[in-house]
């Protein structure tokens, strides 16, 4: 009975890593941790984060995503401009340089899940499409994850510090 009861338990801590990575490779692309913030009711736009790395030696470009939780999936990028942090639609696409990995983060290049269809809720995991000039769609789940205590500290220090946030890009 215990030999049994080893094997389970050592079974389990080998497919433990496996059900909580969450990143997605095809070809020279891996996309790492996709995720999402909770939304409150009646908000009409999300975010997704993630990072995509090329191994290849050629650029690849993020052109767009699209997911059946929003109207519209564009692609963003937050900058700080004389003390007013800026959103503003990236035009073109996002290069991933041939060896390079590119962050989707809080302040700076991001998602944007626009027209929701229903809220985010903290747990789920919402289907998103990836779509590559130079590479093949991917098919990744944004997980919707609370905040860490980390960002929400930043995000405070940057609300209490005088700066306001200019969304007038879209």
């Amino acid at each position: 009975m215990k030999f049994c009861l080893s094997i389970c338990v050592l079974a389990l801590a080998l497919i433990a890593p496996t059900a909580i990575a969450h990143d997605y490779s095809h070809g020279p692309l891996k996309v790492d941790h996709p995720w999402s913030r909770p939304t409150p009711p009646g908000t009409p736009m999300g975010v997704g984060y993630l990072n995509i790395s090329n191994s290849g030696s050629s650029d690849i470009t993020l052109v767009g995503a699209a997911t059946p939780r929003a109207g519209r999936v564009s692609i963003h990028e937050t900058s700080m401009h004389d003390g007013v942090m800026r959103m503003a639609p990236v035009k073109g696409g996002l290069v991933i340089p041939g060896g390079s990995t590119v962050e989707l983060k809080p302040h700076s290049f991001h998602l944007m899940l626009e027209k929701l269809k229903s809220p985010l809720r903290e747990g789920e995991s919402i289907p998103l499409t990836l779509s590559f000039d130079g590479a093949e769609d991917m098919q990744v789940e944004l997980n919707v994850a609370p905040l860490d205590g980390q960002t929400m500290m930043n995000d405070q220090k940057e609300n209490h510090s005088g700066h306001s946030m200019d969304h007038s890009g879209h």
